[in-house]
């Protein structure tokens, strides 16, 4: 099955602002980074998935007209630390996350195994008959997703995999 990983496009949101799964609305340019993917996708999925977050959806729907939303798809949830700026938040807070971002959770979120591991559970769900799929996601599910697939640690996906807004991965995949 080819599975094409497209991260959302520019969201409207000031830098330095630790945002996961907060439902932060897209930039006006949301049309021409739209445009951009789709020369860069096929015309056509079997399936179109998505995170519920409007970043996706909003891409979701511009790639077809029937998408699946499912959570197991949204970024990773900070918890008490969305929507703050990264360097408000408490260093008594943030630094045994520093420390083991993988394993430990974020305050009153989760952690990046945890993120992954409901990504492996979504891919479980998928139908073996499709040949050709989209999943519509954010950075932090692409790259734990891609981890997964490479069999790559996940400590070593962020320095390895670079993801911009709109980039299109393309993984080959069999259950």
């Amino acid at each position: 099955m080819e599975i094409y990983l497209i991260r959302h496009t520019t969201p409207e949101i000031g830098k330095g602002v630790c945002y996961g799964d907060s439902d932060i609305p897209l930039r006006v340019t949301f049309s021409l980074e739209a445009e951009k993917i789709l020369s860069a996708i096929p015309k056509s999925f079997d399936k179109v998935y998505s995170s519920p977050l409007q970043r996706c959806t909003q891409l979701a729907y511009v790639i077809s007209e029937d998408i699946t939303l499912d959570n197991r798809l949204k970024e990773l949830n900070f918890g008490s630390w969305e929507l703050k700026k990264w360097t408000d938040i408490p260093h008594n807070e943030i630094q045994p996350w520093y420390d083991d971002w993988v394993n430990k959770p974020t305050h009153n979120g989760e952690s990046y195994q945890e993120l992954q591991n409901r990504g492996i559970s979504f891919l479980e769900d998928i139908p073996n008959d499709y040949n050709r799929i989209a999943i519509v996601t954010h950075a932090g599910v692409i790259r734990s997703l891609w981890a997964y697939f490479k069999n790559i640690a996940l400590k070593k996906s962020f320095n390895a995999l670079v993801i911009e807004y709109g980039a299109v991965i393309k993984i080959i995949y069999r259950a």
